[in-house]
């Protein structure tokens, strides 16, 4: 079974699944270890790794200390060519759907193809949508790709279902790093109705009620990132995950 079936699979024994974004530029070894124990006590569902911009963190490393103290799924979220990993067990193959730039929907996948297969590395094809949230984010001005206007919920909907279509795997509403507003409620809910793939929702989530109320939306994944970058949020790692799930 490959890990996109697992994940289909748990989610229809489940409300939703909490994924939590690791950027290993943020944690230190020490760090890392005991959040990993963490979140694998609070009930999180797995890891996606990665960063718009790799400066000094172990890419692999990080990946290895995931695997090594959990049983989690650990899924490659690749901000550049190098964060390519054959000790992931999967990859987002992100399209930035919501943008123009085509070497962000196509042209970078060229030369990252050939990796992931000799990797055998399982690529989940991903629709991944900008959103604007209030301010520039890394991930806005690292893609030169311009957010879908948070006011436009019909472009959102149209995007997820060409995703579709093309016959993407999921779609990924994003506010991205560090965003002051999350994905609106309304636009999750537009697009979940109006799509069969699952909807992954990110950036912005900084309580676990927006949590819940983003999963009451309509969205099947949610992931937070940033907020955990902050050592005193790591007691909440639960909270989050029982309002992901329903357990609240």
């Amino acid at each position: 079974m490959t890990l996109f079936s697992s994940l289909l699979s748990k989610l229809s024994e489940q409300r939703a699944l909490y994924l939590i974004l690791l950027d290993p530029d943020r944690f230190h070894d020490t760090d890392l270890e005991e959040f990993a124990n963490r979140c694998s006590s609070a009930g999180v569902d797995g890891f996606l790794v990665g960063g718009s911009l790799m400066v000094s963190g172990d890419f692999d490393g990080a990946i290895r200390t995931l695997k090594n103290l959990t049983h989690l799924p650990v899924i490659i979220f690749p901000g550049a060519l190098s964060q390519i990993s054959p000790f992931a067990d999967a990859i987002l193959f992100l399209s930035i759907i919501s943008g123009r730039n085509p070497e962000h929907l196509i042209g970078k996948h060229v030369i990252a193809a050939p990796v992931i297969k000799k990797h055998n590395l399982e690529a989940i094809s991903t629709g991944y949508m900008l959103i604007e949230s209030g301010r520039r984010t890394t991930a806005e001005y690292m893609s030169g790709s311009a957010p879908i206007p948070r006011h436009k919920p019909e472009i959102a909907v149209a995007t997820a279902l060409a995703a579709e279509f093309l016959g993407m795997k999921v779609v990924y509403l994003e506010g991205g790093s560090g965003a002051d507003n999350p994905v609106p409620f309304e636009m999750v809910k537009a697009v979940s109705e109006n799509i069969s793939i699952p909807v992954i929702v990110g950036g912005g989530i900084r309580t676990p009620e927006t949590a819940g109320k983003m999963v009451d939306a309509g969205a099947k994944i949610i992931v937070t990132g940033n907020y955990f970058e902050d050592k005193a949020n790591w007691g909440k790692l639960a909270e989050f995950a029982d309002a992901v799930k329903g357990r609240v």
